[in-house]
């Protein structure tokens, strides 16, 4: 290792370290002036030529939460509602104590004491004592500690600290004597022409070493597909949708010809919320449509159809009621619309359920649109998406007939279900005078975010996890593959 190859931080590390031949980061930091990050970048630099040695040291260490410190000075809260409990001590009297809600469950969960009716006495021979020593003298190997940092009492620090020392290499360089005159790493005019450059001490740059990564301000990745999905529809010629999230029963399940009673409309499929809206002007024909299938050749869904349970108002389950009510105000072709938005459903939350996500919902009306128009489009669409396998099976959905699931096609897993498409029933366009075929379609936006970029968990779609969203490209083209 050459002297010139040094920079000059290097060369003030190892003068440094001459004297000190190994000290902790924050130690030569204060010796240099220094910071202690700063410290370890150039140890570490200096370390892969050979002449330091940095050792990471962690030591873990238990430290008081904020509730642990309130408690280190009055007690566990068992151990303060255990001082309260005297003879004749009835249930309600404990229940008056701040300490009641979480010492109560403790105390029962220890079994210190008896309940009886509704008096509460202490178990004889039984004590918090074992639990306040490990509280006051918390060691890592004691069980009553580990369930203190499992209630959150108690949490485990980790301290790490930088130990660095000097190699004989290093030594045997640093003996050769080192230049700490300070660098000149920009040169002016003057200097070069007057020559005075020849003498300066000029800063050596490493052209194989990486720069510092930098982290741009980007648009979310989720937020970027969603932003490709209604470009692509753009370009296709369609019309964009808004609305609200709030949305009347009337729009969200009845005008789609679904039943009152259906399952999707329950408590635990659909979020319900204390306001109604008023029905819209010639809500008489969907109730016909439901009772007896109104001026055409369907039967409806016989039963009752009740005006307060349709004035309900709910968080939108799908943006299909986006779609109709776009109908309804242009029941003449050619309409060719699409809403992408977030909607509400009751699912217990994993890897791939949430209770809330983006659905793209999409329709087409005009004279002569048939079936295999709706399968382009929507191999069209996934096309433009980057996924070149494309097929469709048949299924059910209340509001279309015929009706169909669509697929794609994934390398190394195989074909997965994007969404559901069919063509409106005459049902649910008759009561709004539409007289010519309708294609829809609602697709998953969360299931095209998760293949193309490559995750296995839905709710990263929706944390702040920095690190994936730093490492997450800006731009990836999807054309020709996921």
């Amino acid at each position: 290792m050459r002297m010139a190859d040094l920079t000059q931080n290097e060369k003030r590390l190892l003068a440094t370290l001459e004297k000190e031949k190994k000290a902790d980061a924050p130690h030569i930091a204060a010796v240099m002036g220094a910071t202690p990050e700063a410290v370890v970048q150039w140890a570490h630099l200096a370390q892969d030529k050979g002449l330091v040695s940095v050792e990471r040291i962690a030591t873990t260490e238990l430290a008081y939460t904020d509730e642990g410190k309130s408690y280190a000075q009055d007690g566990l809260p068992e151990t303060q509602l255990l001082r309260f409990i005297l003879p004749g001590t009835q249930l309600a009297d404990l229940q008056k104590h701040a300490a009641f809600k979480i010492g109560f469950g403790q105390l029962r969960k220890k079994g210190l004491v008896k309940v009886e009716g509704t008096s509460v006495t202490k178990v004889a021979g039984t004590s918090t004592d074992a639990d306040e020593a490990a509280l006051r003298n918390p060691a890592a190997a004691d069980p009553k500690t580990k369930e203190l940092i499992k209630r959150g009492i108690l949490q485990e620090c980790e301290t790490v600290r930088n130990a660095i020392a000097i190699t004989p290499a290093g030594l045997a360089l640093a003996q050769q004597g080192l230049d700490l005159r300070e660098e000149t790493g920009t040169l002016t005019r003057e200097q070069i022409i007057s020559g005075e450059w020849q003498n300066l001490n000029l800063r050596k740059y490493d052209i194989t070493k990486l720069p510092k990564k930098a982290y741009p301000g980007k648009i979310h990745p989720y937020q970027r597909i969603i932003g490709e999905m209604r470009e692509i529809l753009l370009d296709m010629g369609f019309t964009e949708l808004y609305g609200s999230i709030i949305q009347q029963s009337y729009w969200n399940f009845d005008a789609l010809f679904q039943p009152q009673d259906h399952p999707a409309r329950e408590m635990q499929d659909t979020f319900y919320l204390n306001e109604t809206l008023p029905l819209p002007e010639g809500y008489e024909k969907v109730k016909a449509m439901h009772i007896s299938g109104g001026d055409t050749s369907s039967t409806g869904w016989g039963g009752s159809w009740k005006e307060e349970k349709a004035e309900q108002c709910v968080l939108r389950t799908h943006t299909t009621s986006l779609s109709i009510q776009y109908l309804a105000q242009n029941p003449n072709p050619p309409v060719k619309a699409f809403a992408v938005g977030r909607v509400y459903r009751r699912e217990t939350i994993d890897t791939t359920h949430l209770a809330e996500f983006e659905q793209l919902e999409g329709i087409v009306m005009d004279k002569d649109v048939n079936f295999g128009n709706l399968l382009g489009i929507l191999r069209e669409f996934y096309n433009r998406m980057g996924f070149e396998s494309v097929r469709f099976k048949p299924s059910y959905y209340p509001y279309t007939e015929p009706s169909l699931d669509a697929e794609v096609y994934v390398d190394g897993i195989g074909w997965i279900e994007m969404g559901g498409a069919g063509v409106f029933r005459e049902e649910v366009t008759a009561p709004f005078g539409v007289k010519y075929p309708v294609l829809a379609w609602g697709l998953g936006v969360s299931r095209i975010a998760m293949l193309r970029l490559g995750l296995k968990d839905l709710r990263l779609l929706h944390k702040s996890d920095v690190a994936f969203l730093r490492e997450t490209p800006s731009y990836r083209k999807s054309r020709g593959g996921v």
